[in-house]
């Protein structure tokens, strides 16, 4: 899908076919759209290639006046468990001599909120300027999203205190992946931003170097939240495993107690029906075998519970 906005009195209006000045929103192109980009607006194939590619780091290149800025954005997801997952994508974003262009495999919060007007003061013209408006729109999502991992850690621990159940367990491991990708992707992203920030590649105007130092310092910020909460979610994964285990230590604990009282009657009756000559001294009394059992068990019983077996 290909769209094309620009400016019109400090709103982005949504035009029907390429001008210059405009914003080109790629999303999930076709073979003839990629064809149509090299072609057509003579994009370096390369640039395109790799804003295409789920495995593409953060970088910034220039070739032959156009200059690719290659960033992570992040993406709320889902397995097949119902667990949620926050995970990046690349996207690439183009500048030329008169053009920026977005690039990206799929639809995302980031540009879709320019698409649709939510951000103002937006001059498609300005390329620089659009540039670190969606980097800092990015880096921005990223705070969002790691408030939202923070909320959700702390519903998880609160139901985790009353039910150990798997599907929550999976959902913490699912955060603790999330938070891993995040650091990941932010600290690529940090140095491509001290990339563009040296001001070899992009001619920046004061304005526009107070706007990347926003973006870098909220950049900074998501990644110290990011470690923060890795930390923190890594520590009560432990601390949960060390819960469950004792839990087990104690069932264990407790199975061995009833097994062991359990056994006792067991012995008892098993030493009386046993065929000796003369028989037994307990033929003489019936309910002997039964009384024998019943006071050896309750003797085992006051032992294994002054013992704490049963705690």
């Amino acid at each position: 899908m290909i769209q094309f906005y620009l400016t019109e009195h400090n709103r982005m209006v949504k035009i029907p076919s390429f001008t210059e000045g405009c914003w080109i929103n790629v999303i999930s192109p076709t073979v003839d759209e990629i064809s149509y980009l090299v072609d057509q607006l003579q994009l370096d194939r390369d640039f395109v290639r790799a804003a295409l590619d789920e495995e593409e780091s953060s970088r910034i290149e220039n070739e032959d006046d156009q200059t690719l800025v290659l960033v992570d954005i992040p993406f709320l997801t889902s397995e097949d468990n119902d667990t949620v997952l926050y995970t990046t994508r690349p996207l690439g974003i183009i500048m030329t001599e008169t053009n920026i262009i977005t690039i990206s495999l799929q639809n995302n919060t980031v540009i879709s909120d320019f698409a649709n007007g939510m951000i103002r003061n937006v001059q498609t013209q300005l390329k620089t300027r659009f540039l670190l408006r969606i980097l800092l729109r990015g880096a921005t999502q990223y705070l969002t999203y790691l408030k939202q991992i923070d909320k959700i850690t702390s519903s998880l621990e609160s139901k985790l205190d009353k039910s150990m159940k798997n599907r929550l367990l999976m959902q913490l491991l699912g955060l603790e992946k999330s938070l891993v990708y995040f650091s990941t992707s932010l600290k690529a992203d940090e140095i491509t931003l001290e990339k563009i920030l040296r001001g070899r590649i992009i001619k920046m105007y004061e304005e526009d170097q107070d706007l990347l130092e926003d973006v870098l310092i909220e950049v900074k910020q998501a990644i110290e939240m990011a470690s923060i909460y890795s930390r923190t979610l890594s520590s009560t994964m432990d601390a949960f495993s060390s819960v469950i285990n004792n839990n087990l230590n104690i069932v264990m604990k407790i199975l061995t107690a009833v097994t062991v009282l359990l056994e006792i009657p067991n012995m008892v009756f098993s030493f009386y029906g046993m065929n000796i000559d003369g028989g037994l001294w307990m033929d003489r009394f019936q309910w002997a075998p039964l009384g024998i059992a019943i006071l050896l068990t309750l003797i085992a019983a006051i032992i294994l519970f002054k013992a704490k077996m049963f705690k």
